[in-house]
């Protein structure tokens, strides 16, 4: 198995990686709900409510919050803003058509994604701050925004 030693992130960026965490929370229960067998069109609703409980405004705070502080023309910025576009648009595509394929293709996509921040563009943005823009970027991180619990434990195994 390929284990990596945890990485340390500043303490202005921990807010992004927490919810980085139940993003990829979200990747393996959709897994896991095709694994068990759960229903496409639950697992497309369960899809919708995770994009407008939480990976709508994570993305929003990704570029309105931090990219922006970064040079835009900059490959790892620009590959940020490609991503969040394709991710958006396979959610958009899942609401549309429930298709196993598809769900799959946005678990590894949205998995893949989380691995590219955390791995080179959180260093690389923790590289180019200074301390005070780090300050406003972490002020800018902590609006929260509560959002109802997803109640249908479908990624447990069925006994």
């Amino acid at each position: 198995m390929d284990f990596q030693k945890p990485i340390k992130r500043s303490k202005e960026l921990v807010p992004l990686s927490k919810e980085h965490h139940e993003a990829l929370l979200f990747c393996w229960k959709i897994k896991q709900g095709l694994r068990n067998g759960t229903e496409l069109k639950l697992l497309a609703e369960f899809v919708q409510w995770f994009w407008e409980a939480d990976l709508e405004e994570h993305f929003r705070k990704e570029e309105q919050v931090l990219a922006v502080h970064l040079p835009q023309g900059n490959e790892l910025v620009v590959q940020l803003y490609e991503e969040h576009m394709e991710i958006e648009a396979l959610v958009r595509l899942c609401a549309m058509v429930q298709d196993e394929e598809l769900l799959l293709q946005l678990a590894d996509g949205l998995h893949n994604h989380i691995r590219f921040e955390e791995r080179k563009l959180f260093p690389y943005a923790e590289e180019q701050l200074t301390p005070e823009v780090k300050a406003a970027v972490c002020e800018g991180l902590e609006t929260l925004k509560p959002h109802s619990a997803w109640t249908h434990e479908f990624w447990l195994r069925k006994k």
